[in-house]
């Protein structure tokens, strides 16, 4: 699961419409004095902290899956952490602004209700100071394919630039929203009351449910970038010796080894190897058995 975080609280009175929405999901008629309702911005389209973004599709297909979903507190999985329910939620465009791919800026707007209560009285209380303001959603989503190359499994690492270009994940096909919490750091940076999407390692960890695996992670995050940097040695090996074999094939060998694993890079490397020893054999440096051989010293007078 992916979690992001977004801001922007804002408290109102239901209307009328609105507290039919509400009633819908309640167990019995609430009166308008009984409820609190705030609209908070769940996701937009932006690239955000972990170097994601939604696509515009992703977010019109999330907006209704918010629909009845509860607020909870840093995605804390359980009853007595729920705290309000979202009971409407848009796609809204912002048409004089774009984000950073160029593209008119977009985010999920939604509505929630909180029951007034003297259990709730001091969190509204803080809400209305802009004390509590961030929040982040769960969700899961299909594909991450990457900004650069389109494909959801590469090379490129979210974060890096390429060529002047800023590489991230950009997050389509959603299945469905599970959940959105209040947290202290939301992952998208205009986020109201959490996102979380698709199934993000890195933003699991820095939740309080994950952090005991944070670790193991950070450990296995080094791995994986060491690993990346003996790939990298062994396709430069690979590219070498293709152009030692055949200067016309060598930009076919280049582009297949971008795509191979550790096992296939290996054994491409062999057989150009085994071609390539043929072509140039070891030369003998020294004098043959049973050759005479003279040293006077004559080759180093200068």
């Amino acid at each position: 699961m992916i979690i992001k975080t977004a801001l922007d609280v804002t408290a109102a009175q239901p209307c009328a419409a609105d507290l039919e929405a509400i009633n819908a999901l309640a167990r019995r008629e609430l009166a308008p004095d009984e409820v609190y309702v705030f609209g908070v911005k769940l996701c937009d389209n932006e690239i955000d902290r972990d170097f994601e973004r939604f696509s515009d599709e992703c977010l019109d297909e999330l907006a209704p899956m918010f629909v009845g979903k509860t607020g909870l507190l840093d995605h804390n999985w359980t009853a007595s952490g729920q705290l309000a329910r979202i009971f409407r939620a848009e796609v809204e465009t912002d048409a004089g602004r774009l984000n950073s791919a160029g593209e008119p800026y977009r985010y999920i707007k939604a509505w929630a209700y909180m029951l007034r209560s003297d259990a709730t009285e001091g969190f509204i209380a803080a809400i209305d100071a802009g004390i509590v303001r961030e929040t982040s959603v769960g969700c899961s989503v299909e594909h991450r394919t990457c900004s650069i190359c389109g494909e959801e499994n590469c090379r490129h690492v979210p974060g890096r630039s390429y060529d002047g270009e800023l590489c991230h994940k950009v997050l389509s096909g959603a299945v469905d929203a599970y959940e959105w919490s209040f947290v202290a750091v939301p992952a998208q940076r205009e986020a109201g009351v959490i996102k979380s999407a698709g199934c993000s390692l890195r933003g699991f960890v820095a939740t309080a449910a994950g952090k005991g695996f944070r670790a193991e992670f950070e450990r296995l995050e080094r791995l994986a970038a060491e690993g990346e940097r003996l790939l990298e040695r062994e396709r430069a090996e690979v590219r070498r010796l293709g152009l030692l074999w055949d200067e016309q094939m060598a930009g076919a060998v280049a582009r297949a080894a971008e795509n191979m694993d550790a096992g296939e890079l290996a054994g491409l490397r062999e057989r150009l190897e085994k071609k390539l020893a043929g072509r140039f054999p070891p030369v003998c440096q020294l004098p043959g058995l049973g050759r005479d051989t003279r040293f006077d010293g004559d080759d180093y007078i200068i």
